[in-house]
């Protein structure tokens, strides 16, 4: 799987001159929480987030008034408050490492830029999320079945493919997982027909089996 084909494209972005305030309103006005900061020519210069404005701004223990506060945020601009050391991905890397990156790093987005530093889109911990949902069939309808594997060795999956196979019952998603249960093997299937007992009697020990809707 691959940034591109996960990020949003063309996202929304904000000038280093714009105020503070004024930024706040874009990010009210899209439902945004991040807006990656450029330059005329596309080229990424900095990221504002709502966590950064909020660093920014006075505490609510605060004497100022209300018109004192706009006043201060009408004079403050994105340039001064942005973040400028921005980590990034490209497109065509894969969507793994952007949330490898993410992960260690303790970050909720990545800017995707080209060779030059032109922005192409942006990619957020909820395009990950939705990435694994649509990678593990979570929303499709069928069986899912989960089979413990006693040893992990050559063959087994295509043993697994061959029973459905024979049955002409086709498989729409599969996984690996490695638990302290032991190898989990992850299958979906299409359509109504339980393969369960199939399995069980071919010698496997299917744990879990459930309709999804």
């Amino acid at each position: 799987m691959y940034v591109k084909d996960n990020m949003t494209v063309s996202p929304v972005t904000i000038g280093p001159n714009l105020s503070v305030s004024d930024a706040m309103e874009v990010m009210s006005a899209n439902n945004l929480h991040r807006l990656p900061v450029v330059d005329a020519q596309n080229r990424l210069v900095g990221l504002l987030t709502t966590a950064i404005i909020r660093l920014n701004s006075p505490n609510n223990s605060t004497t100022l008034s209300v018109f004192e506060l706009n006043y201060l945020l009408n004079k403050l601009t994105v340039k001064d408050i942005m973040v400028t050391k921005v980590m990034t991905i490209g497109e065509d890397d894969l969507l793994e490492e952007a949330a490898t990156k993410m992960l260690k790093n303790d970050i909720g987005c990545l800017p995707v830029v080209d060779k030059d530093n032109v922005v192409r889109g942006i990619i957020t911990h909820n395009d990950i999320f939705a990435a694994l949902i649509n990678l593990l069939g979570y929303n499709h309808k069928g069986i899912r079945y989960v089979v413990n594997v006693s040893e992990d060795k050559p063959g087994i999956m295509e043993d697994i493919s061959r029973i459905f196979k024979e049955h002409d019952v086709n498989m729409s998603n599969i996984a690996v997982y490695y638990t302290v249960r032991g190898v989990e093997v992850v299958v979906l299937t299409y359509g109504e027909t339980d393969l369960s007992d199939v399995l069980k009697a071919a010698g496997y020990n299917v744990t879990d089996v459930k309709t999804m809707h």
